[in-house]
């Protein structure tokens, strides 16, 4: 946890100074997401899915949108909920730049009732395993002076 959601409008892909890279925006939310403390790495996802029909304020075909739904599990402050936000969308907001003159950006986030949900991390344990070993690495090779 957190599920992290990106929709975005398809103009979003074909933007004055050209298409925004939606692996980027993915990669660069969920680096803002993880370096927030809030979500772990080992639970944490992303994805984006774009929206091919749609109108936005006066329907110019210019106007685009981002929209984030951050679904987190119980637990969390709204202080904490409220800056989680505010880092996904300043993370939006540096990595689309100049284009966002013409973007509505949102983020929502939404608490899971977990009463109501099946969670199975399957996956958790081989991440952390991973990261743990990345990190070994890391500090080995700055021992060791490379």
């Amino acid at each position: 946890m957190p599920h992290l959601t990106i929709e975005f409008s398809a103009n979003v892909c074909s933007t004055q100074s050209g298409p925004v890279d939606i692996d980027g925006l993915v990669g660069a939310v969920h680096d803002a997401a993880l370096a927030t403390g809030i979500a772990t790495v080992d639970a944490l996802r992303t994805r984006a899915v774009g929206r091919n029909h749609v109108a936005i304020g006066d329907r110019h075909p210019d106007n685009g949108f981002i929209a984030i739904i951050a679904r987190l599990g119980p637990g969390r402050s709204d202080g904490d909920k409220t800056d989680f936000a505010a880092a996904l969308v300043d993370a939006v907001e540096r990595f689309v730049g100049d284009d966002v003159a013409m973007m509505m950006l949102s983020v929502e986030v939404q608490e899971i009732d977990s009463r109501y949900r099946i969670n199975r991390n399957h996956a958790g344990a081989a991440i952390r395993a991973r990261v743990s070993a990345n990190e070994s690495s890391n500090k080995q090779e700055v021992t060791d002076g490379h």
